[in-house]
């Protein structure tokens, strides 16, 4: 078989699981989105004192969504080498970590709020954030669970049915919004704290949902803990750790460079921070369909290694980089023909409106490398190589995408958008240095993985 049969014939199951997983994907974004515009309605403060509240919890909640990958990664490879058990216990550990990470996250809200004034923000900024703040923070321990219950249906291709309540979820938090937020049927115009509120109850609804629905799920049977309320199996949870550690420092590397890029943003004023929401929130709406390829080649490379089919690695990757950039193709140049009028969907101010529609002209320019990298390390994490793209994300968002962010900015006076072309700078460093990585790792000369040799030697 040619490898342009082979590269056919795999894309299409790929892009068959990346549909419902970019949907899934979006339906998070389609909530940010909601809050974006119904909270940017108020003004720009409370819409800049969201952006600040917001920033600081992606440290938290992108630490639990990189623990909680290790579900998927534990459970494509369970599911090529029809190990049950082994799927069951990563769920129902990746739950423990989720509500450990999401009570951890309280606390540390709890005690940020004091510091809120020494991170050099606009005063009006701060003084609106706290209630807002705290009543997020809360709703991540719910999030991080609906994740891990998410990974754990979509490793086992059941992606459809966790889309539709998570999307019934997005449709609750819409409606809890503008009750609370404006205050009609009678309830109380809470406004900015309105909007912490839908989002918790909403969350909390989507978690609920989530478990309902996996316990009673006949083809899951096998696959779900008939008992969840055990006692951790500390090694076990180890495990889990020692897979999921690695993503979560890769994805804390690019965000917590991003909360950085965000505070120095915040320095420049009100107009801004409400600019750079805007921008950020269509950009990351936009990032769900790489990332949603990216899962599906998590699981499909990742069961594929565990069922030893090794010459079919290669073929989804390739598949997984055109859809891609083809999808990436379309999403810049709609940014760059209607970048005035997106802007003028979420924000009213000139100002912010003006600086927000440039910000979309980088987002543009940095899509491609924002879709490569990140979909090159999903067929990574499908082979259990978690660590390296950790580091080199480090590396590439510290010491390339925040130092020349700077320069852009401060010395050549470039402002909110220098530091957005710093990011175009690093993301680009980490396509290619993933990509070649992937491709090689790929390769069906390529060792098997410990387990299965280890697998191997104990049947000869």
């Amino acid at each position: 078989m040619t490898f342009f049969s082979q590269l056919t014939r795999e894309s299409r199951p790929t892009l068959s699981l990346a549909f419902p997983l970019i949907a899934g994907q979006l339906s998070y974004m389609l909530t940010a989105l909601a809050d974006t515009v119904m909270i940017g309605r108020l003004g720009v403060t409370p819409l800049a004192s969201a952006t600040f509240a917001n920033t600081l919890l992606y440290l938290p909640l992108m630490f639990g969504i990189g623990l909680t990958l290790a579900v998927s990664i534990q459970v494509s490879q369970a599911r090529g080498a029809k190990e049950p058990p082994v799927a069951r216990s990563a769920l129902r550990h990746g739950m423990i970590i989720a509500i450990a990470v999401g009570l951890l996250t309280v606390i540390g809200a709890g005690l940020a709020v004091p510091v809120f004034p020494w991170l050099r923000q606009p005063p009006d900024v701060v003084a609106a954030a706290p209630g807002y703040f705290l009543l997020v923070a809360v709703s991540l321990a719910p999030a991080m669970g609906a994740m891990v219950i998410k990974n754990h249906a979509d490793a086992m291709n059941r992606p459809w049915p966790p889309l539709f309540i998570l999307l019934a979820g997005v449709a609750v938090n819409v409606f809890l919004n503008w009750l609370f937020i404006f205050g009609n049927w009678g309830c109380p115009a809470w406004g900015l704290e309105g909007a912490g509120l839908a989002t918790l109850l909403a969350r909390a609804l989507t978690l609920i949902g989530l478990i309902a629905w996996s316990r009673f799920d006949g083809k899951l049977r096998e696959w779900v803990p008939a008992r969840w309320l055990q006692r951790p199996d500390w090694t076990e949870l180890r495990k889990l750790w020692s897979l999921g550690w690695p993503s979560s420092l890769q994805l804390l590397a690019e965000i917590s460079s991003f909360v950085v890029a965000t505070l120095i943003i915040g320095t420049l004023g009100e107009a801004a921070l409400a600019s750079h929401q805007v921008a950020i929130t269509c950009a990351a709406t936009v990032y769900m369909v790489p990332v949603g390829l990216s899962q599906a080649l998590t699981v499909r490379i990742g069961e594929a290694y565990g069922a030893r089919r090794f010459d079919s690695l290669r073929p989804v990757l390739t598949g997984g980089w055109l859809m891609g950039g083809l999808f990436t193709c379309f999403s810049a140049s709609a940014f760059v023909i209607f970048h005035q009028q997106i802007a003028g969907l979420f924000i009213e101010d000139p100002a912010a409106q003006a600086t927000a529609a440039a910000l979309l002209i980088v987002a543009a320019a940095f899509q491609f490398s924002d879709a490569m990298q990140i979909i090159s390390v999903g067929a990574l994490r499908g082979l259990g190589e978690v660590r390296f793209p950790a580091w080199l994300s480090f590396l590439a968002c510290w010491f390339i995408s925040i130092p020349a962010g700077w320069v852009f900015a401060y010395p050549l006076g470039h402002g909110v958008t220098g530091v957005w072309w710093g990011f175009t700078l690093g993301l680009t460093t980490m396509a290619l240095t993933f990509g070649s990585k992937a491709w090689r790792k790929t390769s069906p000369l390529q060792p098997r993985p410990p387990y299965l040799a280890a697998a191997e030697q104990a049947q000869a």
